[in-house]
């Protein structure tokens, strides 16, 4: 898993022209062959689209990646211009979702959404995984790891208040290991509801003032996301 996402890191420091650098950690894969019924080596795995201006481009592009890879000590590069193949291969990704939803059935996923530097990721990475295993945890990680940003898909009975304790747990420890690593709690899913106890931790006391203060000026009355991003009275 390390290797995947130090291979990331490398490449995004090359600045090849990626279209899509997606990951899914050996959990996610296990999970997608299970749902979709594949066998797809059960292994963290780097899915990369290119776009160029021909195809000669397009070649050198995947090169550079094979090469990166190799540096770091990839089992398999395997590419494809056909399409459908792209399509299927990218469908597992998609897929990811609910592949995690279908190992445990009744159950519900939840979601979460850090980003680091992308310097940062394998060790942030690396950590969540091992801390997710340590905590018995179902928690495929699947990531848009071109940005640095991954999430964990953690499955939970939503009926046993010890297991949602334990994810709580997990979760904030996730969300300080991101900011301790020059992170965000959010990469793109937004603060809403479920982070604005996070907020003033990365951003601070006096810039959420700020962001308060322009909220109330352009939201007089308050009707626009009522009671979300800030915590009340804060």
């Amino acid at each position: 898993l390390t290797d995947a996402a130090a291979t990331v890191s490398t490449l995004m420091q090359t600045g090849a022209s990626v279209a899509r650098l997606e990951l899914l950690d050996e959990v996610a894969v296990d999970a997608v062959n299970r749902h979709r019924h594949w066998s797809l080596p059960t292994r963290p795995t780097l899915f990369v689209e290119f776009h160029g201006t021909s195809d000669e481009v397009v070649k050198e592009q995947a090169e550079l990646v094979a090469s990166v890879a190799t540096d770091n000590r990839v089992e398999a590069f395997e590419w494809t211009r056909d399409e459908a193949e792209r399509n299927e291969l990218w469908s597992a990704r998609h897929s990811a979702y609910y592949s995690a939803l279908a190992l445990r059935p009744g159950w519900v996923v939840h979601v979460t959404d850090v980003c680091v530097p992308v310097s940062r990721l394998p060790q942030c990475v690396l950590e969540t995984r091992q801390d997710l295993d340590r905590s018995g945890l179902l928690a495929p990680i699947v990531g848009h790891v071109g940005d640095g940003n991954f999430h964990c898909l953690i499955v939970k009975d939503p009926n046993d208040p010890v297991m949602e304790a334990k994810v709580q747990e997990v979760y904030h420890r996730l969300i300080g290991r991101a900011l301790e690593m020059g992170g965000t709690c959010t990469g793109e899913h937004g603060i809403g509801l479920g982070k604005s106890s996070f907020l003033p931790m990365e951003a601070g006391d006096e810039a959420v003032a700020v962001m308060r203060s322009i909220k109330a000026a352009m939201d007089p009355l308050g009707i626009l996301n009522p009671g979300k991003i800030f915590l009340p009275n804060s």
